[in-house]
């Protein structure tokens, strides 16, 4: 790059942002001056993933008993659950199970990995309120620590300071992972009332719901109800985004950038309501559909786009078609993006 040139990135996009330089804002872009930059601050990504090449990293020695424990429990409930399920659970339970699924993914996929940690889009305070709920009901961290890990996982993707690195093996990256404060995300009061709450919001929306209703209004059995719509249901849950963390950095295409682990991987998307596409996403992370492809395998993004309609989610922030074709020819599977293209 010639001298006292800038990189020019997509406004709001911090996660992403060169944190080493001056920042300056022009116009609709945030701009970073690299001839202000401090050599003595820098800790570039290359020197990180230098380090976890050679660092002989052994998960077995940074076991959490604990939390082995917990999900040693948690899965073992879940397998009565699942026997429940076929043997003794009304239609109308294994439907309300299927409902709360997603409810509670969306309260992930839209709220804290969409909006909060990447801010691909804006939502007014009815939407807000309603995602903090339905990512209580997911529990999987509130919303500052889920948005504060994940903004870390994409500045330092795949080095040792990445919380899900994949380099590390697939069940490090699926199950075996659990640095930075955000002000923005202070600054919400939706997330901090939740974070303030987080317990009893868990308490309530992952447990207490799921299956009180079931019971009170069709007449299912309590226990059968809270194995199967609460512990059933929150255990597959969990599974299906930690598979975002390992099986969509492993497996699948990679039409956009061949360089990184993370792939296009559909079946993810199918369980995870669209974040399967994650080759698209870690080079695209501010886009708030995820992928290119609109609603296909997308549910989020076609929930979003019927709030945007009513006014309760608005800026919408996407990848222009120049754009993708321009980083597909430079980094990309050519071949793949075009068997895509023709519906292959």
């Amino acid at each position: 790059m010639p001298p006292n040139s800038s990189i020019v990135v997509p406004k709001n996009n911090d996660d992403n942002n060169n944190s080493n330089g001056v920042i300056k804002r022009n116009g609709n872009h945030v701009v970073v001056d690299e001839n202000e930059i401090d050599p003595k601050r820098i800790v570039s990504r290359d020197y990180l993933r230098d380090r976890s090449e050679k660092d002989d990293w052994n998960c077995f020695e940074h076991i959490i008993w604990m939390n082995v424990f917990w999900f040693a429990l948690l899965h073992t409930l879940s397998i009565y659950g699942a026997y429940l399920l076929f043997v003794d659970a009304k239609i109308l339970t294994i439907l309300f199970a299927i409902l709360t699924y997603n409810i509670s993914l969306f309260g992930i996929t839209a709220g804290v990995h969409r909006l909060w940690s990447h801010r691909a889009y804006k939502a007014k305070l009815p939407l807000r309120i309603l995602l903090a709920f339905c990512n209580s009901m997911a529990y999987q961290n509130s919303i500052f620590e889920w948005a504060r890990d994940h903004r870390v996982h994409h500045k330092y993707s795949e080095t040792n300071a990445d919380p899900v690195n994949i380099e590390r093996g697939f069940f490090f990256a699926h199950i075996g992972w659990l640095m930075c404060h955000l002000s923005d995300l202070k600054a919400d009061p939706v997330v901090y009332y939740q974070h303030k709450y987080y317990v009893p919001s868990v308490i309530v929306m992952c447990f207490l719901l799921p299956t009180i209703i079931p019971w009170y209004y069709w007449g299912e059995n309590f226990w059968t109800a809270f194995f199967v719509c609460a512990i059933l249901r929150y255990t597959l849950a969990l599974e299906s985004t930690w598979l975002v963390n390992s099986a969509a950095h492993m497996y699948g295409n990679r039409p956009y950038d061949i360089n990184i682990a993370p792939a296009e991987n559909k079946t993810v998307s199918f369980l995870t309501l669209g974040e399967g596409y994650h080759n698209y996403h870690h080079v695209f992370p501010w886009d708030y559909s995820t992928s290119e492809w609109g609603w296909n395998i997308n549910l989020t993004t076609f929930i979003l786009d019927q709030f945007s309609r009513i006014g309760w989610a608005f800026d919408r922030r996407f990848a222009t078609k120049e754009m993708i074709l321009s980083r597909k020819n430079r980094t990309g599977n050519t071949k793949h993006y075009e068997a895509q293209e023709l519906g292959y």
